[in-house]
């Protein structure tokens, strides 16, 4: 007759599960700095102050350390999103606020710096990283077809080019403050963005929400 599997018990599973958390942490901040090619697992466990043993306990490999980056960092930005869609508000406001969620994230976080660097740097160990884009750009297009039904955006745009559009425009405008400031102008440079797609595709009646969208990414919303 054979025994069940035996259980951790809960504080075991909890000091796992924040032993786990740290190494994402300081994996995220190696990676940042260092990129995946020049990230060893000794340093990772040195920054994480544990052992090789212990990290490699949780992670196999360094392939397996950097999906689970990328992961977490699609996990922070998903939920920030979803918390600004709680909110209520129109749907172009929304895809306004969950860019301006992101781009908070992305200045703050370490974890979510790294994860962007770690899908453009993804072909070094062969992970698909479609997805995050994909999910962002299926939920803008979501939000653009409600945002025209509201009338706030034209009625006769692709509502799902007009999400393409965004998310690589966005991907493309952060990357490049990263490149020349190191974020540092990152919000103005994405303000220029929503200043020069908005007019574009805004409904001829509501152009002159155009500048309060764009201060609504800038400064956040007022209540």
């Amino acid at each position: 007759m054979s025994s069940a599997p035996l259980t951790p018990p809960p504080r075991q599973q909890e000091r796992a599960r924040s032993t786990r958390a740290a190494i994402i942490r300081a994996a995220a901040g190696v990676f940042e700095d260092h990129g995946y090619g020049n990230t060893s697992l000794a340093a990772v466990a040195a920054a994480a102050q544990v052992t090789k043993g212990a990290l490699y306990f949780h992670f196999a490999s360094k392939d397996a350390l950097a999906v689970a980056v990328i992961e977490e960092q699609h996990a922070i930005a998903s939920a920030d999103g979803a918390r600004v869609q709680a909110l209520g508000r129109p749907a172009l406001e929304t895809m306004v606020l969950v860019c301006r969620g992101f781009t908070l994230q992305l200045i703050e976080h370490s974890v979510m710096r790294a994860g962007i660097r770690l899908t453009f740097e993804a072909s070094a160990f062969g992970h698909d990283v479609r997805g995050p884009y994909l999910d962002w750009a299926v939920r803008f297009g979501e939000l653009s077809r409600t945002a025209q039904q509201d009338g706030d955006l034209r009625p006769d745009l692709d509502a799902d080019a007009f999400a393409r559009v965004v998310v690589g425009s966005y991907t493309g405008v952060q990357m490049v403050s990263n490149i020349l400031t190191g974020r540092a102008d990152v919000i103005e440079r994405l303000a220029d963005l929503w200043t020069m797609l908005l007019p574009g595709v805004v409904g001829a009646d509501r152009q002159e929400r155009v500048p309060q969208l764009v201060a609504l990414f800038r400064d956040g919303p007022s209540d």
